[in-house]
């Protein structure tokens, strides 16, 4: 589809190597790069979840390629297990999950994501509950200070929760223009050439989508309708997103210490790491040629596992 780059979409479908008669999720259909790729190469079913009501409403053309055979539903990939049981699926033999904000949502300035348009301070991907500008112009500053720290990695957050404070007191904060300006008003330039409101519109998008949270359900909820040979494969784009989806695995293949609080429960009385492997054991990185053609490539991660046997019973 125009303006959507699928990243990494060679070493997607290689790793997940999905077969004829398979059932397969995509759990972030965005603008369907990853699910035509799935269905094009082999005689599959997939189902393809996504919470923004604007790509189910673009997938009509992409399921229309594909008759019978790939069925949209709206909703979050955290509550995937809900949503597959209305469909009738218990047991998927691969789902692949693409982290973060689309192509699509970013360069429409209406939906407020990005700083380099000017438009409402939205950043909701379902267009519904609080916004940003919810967000901005009513938490307290130390609230507003935390959520910059610690989703947004900013150094300068309690200067910048401070000023945005200020600012409101004059005059709503309702465009993402008002933001930058906002933040640049008390920020230095920065060194490397990044923006310095970059690490703040992150944090207010992560915050009002809850990103992380859903990232910790849907890859809990992955890994149970896993069938045995099934595999989960997730691409992430910052380092918040990847080390969630690191620790998940590597404890779900045993190679961590401790068991995940989101593996599932093997008894009553008893946590016992699911079954499964490493499919790679360092992530892979997207190619030269790729990073060059589309840079915002330049920060995915591939990470995944396969499930090698059902969980064992554990005795209480």
């Amino acid at each position: 589809m125009s303006g959507h780059i699928p990243v990494m979409l060679q070493e997607v479908l290689d790793t997940l190597a999905p077969r004829d008669g398979g059932i397969y999720l995509d759990g972030t259909f965005g603008g369907g790069g990853y699910a035509s790729a799935i269905l094009s190469a082999a005689a599959c079913t997939l189902h393809a979840i996504d919470r923004d009501p604007d790509a189910i409403a673009r997938g009509g053309a992409v399921a229309a390629r594909f008759p019978g055979r790939l069925h949209l539903v709206q909703g979050r990939f955290g509550e995937m297990v809900e949503l597959m049981r209305e469909q009738g699926v218990s047991a998927l033999d691969g789902v692949v999950l693409d982290l973060g904000i689309s192509s699509f949502q970013i360069d429409q300035a209406e939906r407020g994501f990005s700083f380099r348009f000017d438009g409402p301070l939205d950043m909701r991907m379902e267009k519904a509950g609080p916004s940003a500008a919810d967000l901005v112009n009513r938490l307290p500053e130390a609230e507003l200070a935390d959520i910059l720290w610690q989703l947004g990695e900013e150094r300068h957050s309690r200067r910048i929760a401070r000023t945005i404070v200020a600012a409101r007191k004059e005059a709503p904060i309702e465009t993402t223009s008002q933001l930058v300006r906002i933040i640049h008003s008390c920020m230095p330039r920065d060194p490397s050439g990044q923006d310095s409101a970059t690490r703040s519109f992150q944090a207010l998008r992560l915050k009002v989508n809850d990103e992380l949270g859903e990232v910790e359900r849907g890859l809990a909820a992955a890994a149970s309708l896993l069938a045995p040979g099934g595999r989960l494969v997730v691409v992430a784009f910052h380092s918040l997103e990847d080390r969630l989806v690191k620790r998940f695995m590597q404890q779900a293949a045993g190679r961590a210490p401790g068991v995940s609080r989101h593996l599932p429960v093997a008894g009553d009385h008893q946590r016992k790491a699911a079954p499964f492997r490493l499919v790679v054991n360092n992530a892979l990185r997207p190619g030269e040629a790729e990073t060059s053609a589309n840079p915002r490539a330049r920060s995915a991660r591939l990470r995944a596992i396969e499930k090698i046997e059902e969980a064992p019973c554990s005795a209480p």
